[in-house]
């Protein structure tokens, strides 16, 4: 069984490892991105080091739908294509390759969450549970068949980091699953394309944090966006500022402004919010100089967000 890998990011890694040694088929060639693109994903991995170590074969690709790169794919023979971890639609030539077929995977219970973005997506729509699917690949939006699908808790404080992990171990214990089937006839059971819900791209400054909302809500916000993302980030005194760790805190016994530090405690910065609960900043960065622990950064009532009259005034005024 010769199975070609595409990815480029960290569950694209644990894709690579689990093929790799698993003795029931040969990983004939790593399709991954050059380092010079290596910017297009937060997660980014380098995966042309443990292929190298491996022997296995590399093929560079900025575009996996070029005809050099499907050329170069089509020369492995591949009885399956895996894709973990890769951002662009493969069209219809790469997805004719291998024999069996190609196998995508995606980070949410198939078909509600297609799209972009999912891990975010599933912590700001505070679900309690989802899931993650390899799928049959067909012209669509991650629309073709169940091969197979795992589904999990989301606990209340998920982090994208934790619930990163989470994925990450689901997909081991699913390509295990699917390894199993080689060689056999592997299930393919259609989604139901009624029930398909869709998550939109995000950006970096869709993290911006804004200060009005709920505390729950920026808590939220700050959860879905760390690592391994950019992060929900602020401003402090005219500069970019990240929050990396937060708690949620309701009322507190402080009357201030939104956005303004209230308090300093155990090394944190509480946070007035709009409907004046509260959140405590733990791990903050300014302008990327490196992470700290907010009480060394912040005073009591210093104001965070974009300061409106130093804008303004930058700008030269009303016109």
């Amino acid at each position: 069984m010769r199975i070609v890998l595409v990815g480029a990011v960290e569950s694209t890694r644990v894709a690579f490892e689990t093929l790799a040694a698993d003795g029931s088929c040969t990983l004939a060639a790593v399709v991954t991105l050059p380092d010079t693109k290596s910017s297009r994903h937060a997660d980014w991995v380098d995966l042309h080091r443990p292929a190298s170590a491996a022997g296995i074969p590399v093929i560079e690709a900025a575009d996996v739908n070029a005809d050099a790169v499907v050329a170069a794919i089509a020369t492995c023979s591949p009885d399956l294509l895996f894709v973990v971890g890769w951002s662009q639609i493969c069209r219809p030539p790469l997805l004719a390759l291998p024999s069996i077929g190609p196998i995508g995977y995606h980070p949410a219970p198939l078909p509600e969450n297609r799209g972009r973005a999912v891990i975010p997506w599933t912590i700001l729509q505070r679900r309690t549970e989802t899931g993650a699917t390899l799928f049959w690949m067909d012209d669509g939006l991650d629309s073709g068949d169940i091969l197979v699908q795992h589904r999990f808790a989301v606990s209340s404080d998920e982090t994208a980091r934790s619930l990163y992990d989470k994925h990450l171990h689901a997909l081991r214990a699913m390509l295990a699953d699917a390894l199993a089937l080689t060689g056999k006839d592997m299930p393919r059971r259609a989604q139901d394309h009624r029930l398909a819900t869709y998550c939109a791209r995000r950006r970096p400054d869709d993290g911006h944090i804004d200060w009005s909302a709920s505390a729950d809500s920026v808590w939220t916000l700050i959860r879905a966006c760390g690592d391994p993302y950019p992060g929900a980030f602020s401003f402090f005194r005219g500069r970019r500022l990240v929050v990396w760790e937060a708690e949620l805190r309701g009322p507190a016994p402080y009357c201030g402004l939104v956005g303004q530090v209230q308090a300093l405690e155990g090394g944190g910065a509480l946070v007035q919010c709009g409907d004046g609960g509260h959140v405590l900043l733990r791990t903050v960065e300014v302008d990327g100089s490196g992470r700290r622990p907010a009480a060394e950064l912040l005073r009591a009532h210093e104001r965070l967000g974009i300061d409106l009259v130093a804008l303004f005034t930058s700008r030269g005024g009303q016109r």
